[in-house]
């Protein structure tokens, strides 16, 4: 039997790793595009440029667009926004372009976004997919972003899309999570502003068996947020990693101007967050390997 070949951007991004050993866990073929080809299946693009091997999308079934310079990494300059907009609008634009070049039609394009799409503000609201767009850069981005993905749609090279509106991606290594646990592990852990904030989570186990079920059930499509249904504050989350690594967390909040001093328009990100709704992917059948903070933190840092 003929294996579905798989592509996947942002190769070098821990999703991505994760998602191909899934994968090819599960019968699939992976193939890989990346600015740096380093293996058999990989193949090279250069987004700025407009350049791409072509000969990575003959005999593809499925893309997985998970391309995206990191949005925490570096200051907002005005430079850094652009990398930030480019590295996945664009990126998909070069996709859909060579595609339609090239008379190649696929079955799935499934195109990471974030919940950063509904604004970074902290409110009474529990977000769903139908809400409408926030007012701020990382919003803008997203809703870019996402019409990258529908343009796949539109212009009839995908005959189906899926777009998975991400929270924090919890891992092993790497990502917010090291970042978070860091302090903890040194007896400095404390929440973020006031605490309060909601921060939407999920294990990256779920992450990928959230794009697996997707290739596997023509029936999921449009926007999902992909979040655990357990909706948790900045205080819980830090308390939670203490108890996860033995570790109290007795220190009071880092003030809001202090974390502003530090990170400048990021700070937004750390000291915002409201609760997101996982209704959407719960109710097309999908069930979650880590519904709780607890759980998936104990299972990550044991």
């Amino acid at each position: 039997m003929r294996k579905d070949v798989v592509l996947i951007t942002g190769a070098n991004g821990m999703v991505a790793r994760a998602l191909s050993e899934e994968l090819v866990r599960n019968g699939y073929s992976v193939r890989f595009l990346t600015r740096h080809k380093r293996n058999e299946n990989e193949y090279e693009w250069d987004v700025a440029k407009r350049r791409i091997e072509v000969e990575v999308l003959q005999g593809v079934r499925h893309i997985i667009h998970l391309a995206g310079a990191g949005v925490a990494d570096k200051s907002w300059t005005s430079e850094r926004k652009e990398v930030i907009r480019s590295s996945r609008v664009d990126s998909a634009w070069l996709l859909l372009e060579t595609l339609k070049a090239n008379d190649i039609r696929i079955a799935t394009f499934i195109s990471a976004s974030a919940v950063g799409f509904y604004g970074t503000l902290t409110g009474k609201s529990i977000f769903a997919e139908n809400d409408k767009k926030g007012d701020d850069f990382l919003s803008d981005v997203c809703m870019e972003w996402e019409q990258a993905a529908n343009d796949f749609s539109q212009e009839g090279v995908s005959e189906r899309i899926v777009i998975m509106r991400n929270g924090i991606v919890l891992a092993p290594r790497g990502g917010a999570l090291a970042k978070m646990v860091r302090p903890v592990r040194w007896f400095l852990g404390a929440p973020l502003g006031s605490g309060k904030q909601y921060m939407p989570w999920i294990h990256i186990s779920d992450v990928c068996g959230i794009i697996l079920y997707a290739l596997q059930n023509p029936t999921v499509s449009g926007v999902y947020n992909v979040v655990a249904p357990e909706h948790v504050r900045n205080v819980e989350f830090m308390r939670a990693i203490g108890r996860a690594i033995g570790r109290p967390v007795f220190f009071p909040s880092i003030p809001k101007w202090v974390i502003r001093r530090v990170f400048g328009e990021r700070a937004s990100i750390l000291l915002e967050g409201s609760r997101v709704s996982a209704e959407k992917i719960i109710s097309s059948g999908y069930r979650f390997k880590n519904a709780t903070l607890q759980k998936a933190l104990d299972n990550l840092l044991r």
